[in-house]
């Protein structure tokens, strides 16, 4: 059986049509079939389709008569957050809990995770979505490896240089994303109350002093207090003003781990590069730092069932 992808388009519309396309080709000659791609084509204002046809994507899971291999989002943007209200929370659980359909994506897509969490106790992926990442115009040899690794292997490990990471190994659910959506979510019922957990955060375009009071929300919220660590991935165009005076994004994250009562871990291949790992959200987790390096084991997500093939990780699709 060929994997099947089923395209989602919950935040906004596909303005890089070429990027689909190369994301969709790729992915045929991967061996994988891909689905519902009548979203491509969805605009209003700057969203993919109304509220209401963003939504239909995800609450269709819960009544389709089969399920995918994997549900990808299209890209991020915004319009996630106005789809929250109207999830059928109760009837997903029923359909996806202990299924192997594996729902994938990242940057605003992280609101949908946070509440199928919150709401309906179910994991997804943060990882790479349609047009910027299997659409790029060079494919990332990281990303498309450690992807299909991560949607089918029982455990799977990843590591990377963290120069200046405390000595740590700990344990707990590891859960995270995009860090405004994050922060956009907090004394909402969709944020989910994590004890113990490994959060991992990014963003993108945000100035350092932004980034600096997000984390501070978190902080003086109580949530950084109940991890275990936080791990710190890649925060893309976050370039300082002129008025910042040299104070840039190193600065604020120096500033925020001074402050806070947990280990901080950086340089997480994930967020808005090519290079980026596939987390799930919501499973038991492992990381360990020390030496310059660190790591991280999780397990307990849904994978690939045993009928779907997945493609060789090893070897990436060309196209013209």
């Amino acid at each position: 059986m060929t994997t099947t992808i089923r395209l989602i388009a919950p935040s906004g519309y596909p303005h890089d049509r070429d990027a689909m396309a190369r994301g969709v080709a790729r992915l045929r000659q991967a061996s994988c079939s891909v689905e519902e791609l009548e979203v491509l084509d969805r605009t209003e204002q700057r969203f993919a389709g109304s509220d209401a046809e963003r939504a239909a994507d995800l609450n269709r899971l819960a009544i389709h008569p089969s399920l995918p291999d994997i549900v990808l989002a299209v890209r991020g943007g915004y319009g996630a957050t106005r789809l929250l209200e109207h999830l059928h929370y109760g009837a997903l659980r029923e359909r996806l809990a202990g299924s192997t359909a594996l729902l994938v994506g990242h940057s605003d897509f992280t609101a949908i995770q946070m509440a199928l969490h919150a709401k309906s106790g179910l994991v997804t992926f943060g990882g790479p979505m349609l047009g910027p990442d299997f659409g790029a115009p060079e494919l990332n040899g990281l990303m498309w490896e450690h992807f299909w690794r991560a949607v089918s292997e029982a455990e799977p490990i990843v590591r990377w240089q963290a120069p200046a990471a405390p000595e740590l190994d700990v344990e707990g659910p590891l859960w995270g994303g995009n860090l405004a959506m994050l922060c956009s979510l907090l004394g909402t019922p969709y944020f989910p109350r994590i004890e113990g957990g490994i959060l991992f955060v990014e963003d993108v375009g945000e100035p350092p002093f932004r980034i600096e009071r997000l984390l501070y929300q978190l902080h003086l919220a109580g949530v950084l207090d109940r991890q275990r660590a936080l791990v710190l991935g890649h925060f893309s165009q976050c370039r300082p003003h002129a008025y910042d005076n040299g104070y840039d994004v190193d600065a604020a994250l120096a500033q925020v781990a001074s402050v806070v009562r947990l280990p901080v871990v950086r340089g997480l291949p994930f967020g808005h590069e090519q290079d980026k790992f596939t987390l799930p959200f919501g499973v038991p987790a492992r990381l360990v730092a020390g030496g310059g390096q660190a790591s991280l084991r999780f397990h307990g997500h849904p994978r690939l069932s045993l009928a779907a093939s997945r493609p060789d990780p090893g070897t990436l699709p060309q196209i013209p």
